[in-house]
């Protein structure tokens, strides 16, 4: 048996975030659709899940057809078995995890962010699997005490802080 390894760039705009995770029932695609729509009424997405039998399709759903194709061509980059990715505008990852990890079928989310990612994924005779991903970019340094008031600074001007 043979096993190889290979980073998939994920490409999307800048403004975007994404998540990636784990999922496994053809019904996956219509929940994750369904828990985001309902724990975020406002944000603009698509959704792609990587079906792992049966005919082995990419689906998708979504209320934005940039960010729905978006998706898509990133799932078939990706294109690991159970896998799904959300690319998302006009919110934030955290304004859907909750409910994202309430999916009785979604197994692991691998990262939520608007950085550049890559997803490594590890390739054998039978297939494709994630194993992990690098999501941005390593530290410069530790952070100072300016550095602390900016964050807080920030923290408040987008309100998730008071």
């Amino acid at each position: 048996m043979s096993l190889r390894f290979e980073c998939v760039k994920i490409v999307k705009d800048e403004d975007a975030n994404v998540i990636i995770g784990t999922t496994h029932f053809i019904k996956s695609v219509e929940d994750i659709y369904e828990a985001v729509v309902c724990s975020n009424p406002g944000i603009r997405f698509g959704v792609a899940f990587c079906e792992a039998s049966g005919p082995c399709l990419i689906r998708s759903e979504g209320n934005d057809e940039a960010l729905k194709e978006c998706a898509k061509t990133n799932a078939l980059s990706i294109g690991a078995g159970h896998s799904f990715i959300i690319v998302m505008k006009g919110g934030f990852p955290i304004n859907i995890m909750n409910a994202l990890r309430s999916v009785p079928e979604v197994c692991t989310i691998h990262c939520a962010t608007a950085n550049p990612v890559e997803v490594v994924i590890a390739v054998s005779e039978q297939g494709r699997g994630i194993m992990g991903v690098i999501d941005g970019y390593p530290p410069r340094g530790a952070e100072t005490a300016e550095d602390a008031e900016c964050r807080k600074g920030f923290l408040r001007k987008i309100g998730y802080k008071r």
